[in-house]
């Protein structure tokens, strides 16, 4: 018998809820913990998805404070937890999150079909501790946001939207058609459809969208909720977004075709689309959103 060690996947690397576990996080914790950034993964190559080094557990394990430190990096609050720790009014943190001045990552809808968002207790502590933002904390909110508000303004949605993208994004890596996927999955079936018209490459692109963020049964009142909140909707967000697929979608065809039937003509590469942020549009509300991209 050889005396040499075969190394498997299985004994560098482990499954997400075995990793979470040995963690000591919750699954939602440890997913918010991978999607900031905090643990880092490698894809499975069996196809299953991600897996984690044994080398990067025992890195989170051997920390000063582990796992407090860990666990106080990903603890979220809601709307009356995060006016506590901003010392501020439950009304005036609501009037932050809806301008953008605040940002929720995570949100669920209660028994009552309520949005609950919730926002990172680490960013609310460290946007207490900015003393530039003091006036914004103990002064009188400026006129131009108080009419923001007064006209319906609310950028949790799209400020949530944009965070989500960032982290699916992250979580694509290199891989060009899970790049398009990960914009494609916060944009409705019709919007993708505009913008990848070859039935082959649309069917490509499907295979990997990520997990679409539900509740209740398809078609009820709370999924109807969940997937406006989850799609773009403001136009600028939408042509952005469009934009940036077209760009996605033209960079993983040169990269890597979409499979097709013997016979059928490839796509031609269409020019590389133009973009613009929406965040770059002018005024007050193009200024709340650079200060949250």
């Amino acid at each position: 018998m050889s005396g040499n060690t075969v190394t498997t996947p299985s004994s560098t690397s482990c499954t997400p809820s075995r990793a979470a576990r040995e963690l000591e996080l919750k699954r939602g914790q440890f997913d918010l913990a991978v999607n900031l950034g905090h643990i880092r993964t490698v894809p499975d190559e069996g196809g299953g998805g991600l897996r984690v080094p044994r080398t990067e557990i025992e890195r989170l394990r051997g920390e000063d404070g582990f796992p407090g430190t860990l666990t106080k990096r990903v603890a979220t609050v809601g709307t009356r937890e995060g006016a506590e720790l901003l010392d501020v009014p439950v009304g005036r943190f609501t009037r932050f999150a809806r301008l953008g001045i605040v940002v929720p990552v995570h949100f669920y809808l209660n028994r009552y079909r309520a949005v609950v968002w919730l926002y990172l207790a680490e960013e609310l502590r460290e946007f207490a501790a900015d003393e530039s933002r003091a006036d914004l904390l103990t002064g009188r909110i400026p006129a131009g946001f108080r009419e923001l508000v007064q006209e319906g303004v609310d950028l949790r949605p799209r400020n949530w939207r944009q965070r989500q993208l960032t982290f699916l994004r992250r979580r694509a890596g290199d891989h060009p058609w899970a790049q398009a996927a990960a914009i494609a999955s916060v944009l409705d079936p019709l919007q993708i459809a505009e913008v990848v018209q070859d039935p082959y490459e649309r069917l490509h692109l499907s295979r990997f969208l990520p997990k679409a963020v539900t509740y209740g049964a398809p078609g009820s009142p709370g999924a109807q909720l969940t997937e406006r909140l989850t799609h773009a909707d403001d136009p600028d967000e939408v042509g952005w977004l469009s934009a940036e697929l077209a760009r996605a979608v033209s960079d993983a065809r040169r990269r890597d075709p979409a499979p097709r039937p013997a016979g059928a003509s490839p796509v031609a590469d269409d020019p590389e689309p133009a973009t613009e942020d929406p965040g770059r549009s002018r005024g007050l509300l193009g200024w709340l959103r650079r200060r949250n991209p």
